[in-house]
């Protein structure tokens, strides 16, 4: 994007709020419609900050992007393929736990990304504090508490916004670590695909994918670039990395 536009993918479970944070920011600059060849249902807004312009793609809401199901794929496939100079992460801060599940697969795709604690005014009344600034140092990204409903730390929202796709908020988005055998295969396998991919996709994150059998990322990777799944399916199984790995632990 230009330097006084940017795109945003607006990501996370459902129920988080995100939807009436996707409202509040864009109001009436939206429109709704299907993504490209699915049922599944996209909207798409605009807002401004500082002079810039912000499009914002509001994702289907998933617990996961592990491509199990339309909703995930399309929010999948569009933070990684269609690369968003920002995703932000909607959470629920009552639930946080559980939602941040959502947020650290993202934090492997892409490292701009803004954690957005939704819901701090019902987790306030719940008794529970957020301690955003160690979260923050835990995440290795910019984590904001907002309430958007009623509009709370929106300003903060923006300005984070506004410094990350500037670059001048450095982000070091943490890594998982998976067991000693499974890191062992990853290592193995990911030289395989930089050598395929180049620097079009996280290679770390697609060699977990690969073993983990998703194999709905090479079909979607022959239908936006044009390479051949088979000659793809060879190159890997050269490295005796294709078959035999259908899980990975987490």
């Amino acid at each position: 994007m230009s330097n006084n536009q940017f795109t945003i993918a607006l990501a996370g479970n459902p129920n988080t709020g995100k939807s009436t944070l996707f409202n509040t920011l864009t109001g009436l600059k939206q429109h709704t419609g299907n993504w490209a060849g699915k049922t599944v249902g996209m909207a798409e807004g605009e807002f401004s900050h500082k002079h810039v312009t912000y499009k914002m793609i509001d994702l289907p809401g998933t617990y996961s992007l592990f491509s199990n199901s339309t909703d995930e794929e399309v929010a999948r496939n569009y933070i990684v393929f269609e690369k968003p100079d920002l995703t932000i992460v909607v959470v629920d801060a009552t639930a946080l736990e559980r939602n941040l599940n959502l947020a650290l697969q993202v934090l492997e795709m892409t490292e701009k990304v803004i954690v957005c604690v939704n819901l701090i005014d019902e987790a306030e009344k719940q008794g529970i504090q957020v301690n955003e600034q160690r979260l923050m140092n835990k995440l290795g990204v910019p984590v904001v508490k907002i309430s958007a409903r009623n509009k709370r730390g929106l300003s903060q929202l923006l300005d984070t916004i506004d410094r990350v796709v500037k670059n001048e908020l450095p982000t070091t988005p943490f890594q998982l670590t998976y067991s000693k055998e499974t890191e062992a295969k990853i290592a193995e396998l990911e030289p395989i695909v930089k050598k395929i991919i180049g620097n079009a996709l996280p290679s770390r994150w697609v060699a977990v994918r690969l073993l983990d059998g998703d194999d709905s990322l090479l079909a979607e990777w022959k239908k936006r670039i044009g390479l051949q799944a088979d000659t793809q399916r060879t190159t890997l199984s050269q490295g005796g990395m294709t078959s035999g790995f259908n899980g990975i632990d987490s």
